[in-house]
């Protein structure tokens, strides 16, 4: 069936509007229209001590594919294979030492193959610690230390940067030539995280379902003419055969 302009720019409003919906559900993403914007962020609390909230403007530096970095507001962090990665599996990045290069985090192999490491959490510095735990083979005594792997990484853009997002709204990349100011928490730049917090969305859930029913009405309406125009053409048809 063919769709005219009207329809088509009808069913894509439509599209977008849903995806502001699914958005208002996943943690620290923004909305691709701005009446349906909460505005200051909101945080929740989270009992998983991996969890932290950025200071507001700043984001997370994670490594994505073919080398390229992208941002995120989501602190919700966690380890896999020995790695600190977001809630969706990619590297964060991080310095291992004040003046050391961007990097991804991770336990020390040895530790991490013994099952060393435990009480792993994020601090408000950005430092990213565990418990290594260990037992003496002749009293069987355990006991453990602090080690910190390194510092999870911020950006800043420079204001009015207009960041491009994924269809999930999480992950920002900015445009071509714009470089970020990176640092730590609580460096010069940088406020301090938040410990046991979780950004939530941007999105308002009610007023991006209201949006998202005014999307349908419209599409609903233009469908209507779109029938009425083609049962004139009709009729007109019919009278001059």
């Amino acid at each position: 069936m063919f769709v005219n302009a009207g329809l088509s720019a009808a069913l894509d409003r439509i599209s977008e509007r849903a995806a502001d919906v699914r958005r208002a559900f996943t943690p620290g993403a923004l909305p691709s229209h701005g009446d349906v914007a909460t505005g200051a962020p909101r945080q929740r609390f989270a009992l998983d001590p991996m969890s932290v909230s950025a200071p507001d403007g700043a984001y997370f530096i994670v490594a994505g594919q073919r080398e390229t970095r992208t941002f995120t507001r989501d602190g919700s962090f966690r380890f896999a294979d020995g790695h600190l990665v977001t809630e969706h599996g990619d590297p964060v990045l991080g310095r291992r030492s004040p003046d050391g290069p961007l990097e991804e985090l991770a336990i020390d192999p040895v530790d991490a193959a013994l099952g060393r490491a435990g009480a792993i959490r994020v601090e408000s510095d950005g430092s990213v610690t565990y418990v290594r735990t260990s037992v003496d083979p002749r009293t069987g005594r355990r006991s453990g230390g602090n080690v910190t792997i390194g510092r999870v990484a911020l950006a800043r853009f420079p204001a009015s940067t207009a960041l491009g997002y994924s269809d999930d709204g999480q992950s920002f990349s900015p445009p071509s030539g714009v470089v970020p100011h990176v640092g730590v928490p609580g460096d010069a730049a940088f406020g301090a995280l938040t410990p046991n917090r979780r950004e939530e969305s941007r999105v308002d859930i009610d007023r991006s379902l209201a949006r998202l029913k005014d999307a349908y009405v419209a599409f609903d309406a233009l469908a209507a003419a779109e029938a009425a125009h083609g049962r004139f053409g009709k009729t007109v048809m019919d009278v001059v055969k």
